[in-house]
């Protein structure tokens, strides 16, 4: 029987991997005294992380103006792929990777004063750690306005994601990073070190569980009975399951990471088949750009060697910003063969009452008075109230956890 393989790599088949040796980085460390300094933002970090480990192959670092301007107006790289010699052909058509979104490194006129272009610069979490040495290949301006109506689809203020780009500086800085390491200096604790798997890692796991196909689940909130329905569907269909949560930056609001980790924890211990069941999690930052955003976790998922990536209900949506199926309609805007991971595309998902299970529309023919519409949204509204999940939102498990959370809270802003 043929061995099955994983899913390659997007872009190329090779992962990314942009962290020195230790030879390398004595090296870095030595040259980033002499250099300009660039104190990273929260989003800034999550995403030199994210490019250092592989998960945003093909990139080696934060976009050059020709990529920017290339993302934001056709959803691709400006740079073709170059096959491997062997798979080459004489009249073959150059293709230029999908990328949805450009990966930036903003910076004020202050620090773009003291950069040079083909130069280089140091690069520091906002603790003082020393992560990286940048090529300052371009220095370009910020335009915000092209950035925000390409990829959020608004100039909207009220918009977390424009929020974000308006309040940057006005210049972006591209180039190679060579990175010396992504662990700052701070509390242990907050780096879910033990599922905090880079690409290599989780696709090393998965050949090692016997696994080539895998769904992943993508989320910023506690799993609800919605939510477990989608994933036992999505496993029926493949050897495994990725819970795979993104705990880099959110919007004020969303429940922190740790308590959503620990809801994870329970409801994998008492409503999953464990070796059917992995959780790892993504140091990604949250951008709510909605349908372009879930092309971009699709193809991070790729890389970490996922052939199958759940889309569901207003994927990485926020507000009434985008269509309830955006989402997954902007999958069928490439050719084939431009991307390959599997968008699995769900029906909105409910608990109907009269036949006493999660269903959606294809499945459940039940009246719509019966039918329990769930969402992370309702859950926090109800927890801000003191009010207990019900047992058609979430498993009581999850909501031990997230009324103990809720209640420490409201502890605290009373003391």
């Amino acid at each position: 029987m043929p061995t099955r393989t994983l899913i390659p790599p997007h872009g190329g088949g090779q992962l990314i991997n942009r962290i020195a040796d230790p030879e390398r980085a004595q090296v870095l460390r030595e040259r980033a005294e002499r250099l300009p300094k660039i104190t990273l933002s929260h989003k800034q970090f999550c995403d030199l992380e994210m490019i250092a480990i592989g998960a945003f192959s093909p990139l080696n670092g934060f976009a050059k103006q020709k990529d920017f301007d290339s993302i934001c107006e056709t959803m691709h790289l400006a740079d073709p792929i170059k096959p491997p010699e062997a798979r080459r052909r004489k009249f073959q058509k150059p293709r230029y990777p999908v990328w949805p979104i450009p990966i930036t490194l903003a910076v004020d006129d202050e620090i773009e004063a003291t950069l040079e272009r083909r130069g280089q610069a140091a690069l520091f979490h906002q603790d003082g750690t020393l992560l990286a040495v940048m090529d300052t290949a371009d220095i370009y301006e910020h335009d915000k306005e092209k950035m925000c109506k390409s990829v959020f689809g608004t100039e909207d203020p009220e918009h977390p994601g424009v929020k974000a780009v308006q309040e940057e500086g006005n210049w972006l800085v591209g180039g190679a990073i060579h990175v010396i390491t992504v662990t700052p200096e701070r509390e242990p604790g907050e780096q879910f070190t033990e599922h905090r798997l880079a690409p290599a890692q989780t696709r090393e796991e998965f050949e090692k569980r016997g696994w080539s196909t895998i769904a992943a689940f993508q989320t910023r909130n506690p799993i609800h009975r919605a939510h477990e329905y989608l994933t036992k569907c999505a496993l029926e269909m493949c050897d495994g399951l990725l819970i795979h949560p993104l705990v880099g930056e959110t919007k004020p609001g969303d429940i922190p990471a740790d308590v959503r980790m620990k809801c994870y924890e329970v409801l994998i211990d008492n409503y999953y088949v464990k070796e059917r069941t992995m959780l790892s999690v993504m140091p990604a930052a949250m951008r709510y750009a909605g349908p372009r955003e879930a092309v971009l976790h699709a193809l991070v998922r790729q890389n970490y060697g996922v052939s199958h990536f759940i889309v569901g209900r207003d994927h990485a949506g926020v507000g009434d910003y985008y269509g309830t199926y955006d989402a997954q309609n902007i999958f069928d805007e490439f050719h084939r063969g431009e991307i390959f991971i599997t968008p699995l595309k769900f029906e909105h998902s409910f608990f109907c009452k009269k036949t006493g299970q999660m269903g959606s529309a294809k499945t459940t023919p039940s009246d719509p008075s019966d039918r329990v519409f769930l969402s992370g949204t309702k859950v926090r509204e109800m927890l801000a109230n003191g009010e207990r999940p019900p047992a058609e939102f979430s498993r009581p498990e999850v909501a031990d956890v997230l009324i103990e959370w809720a209640t420490s809270q409201v502890e605290t802003a009373n003391a």
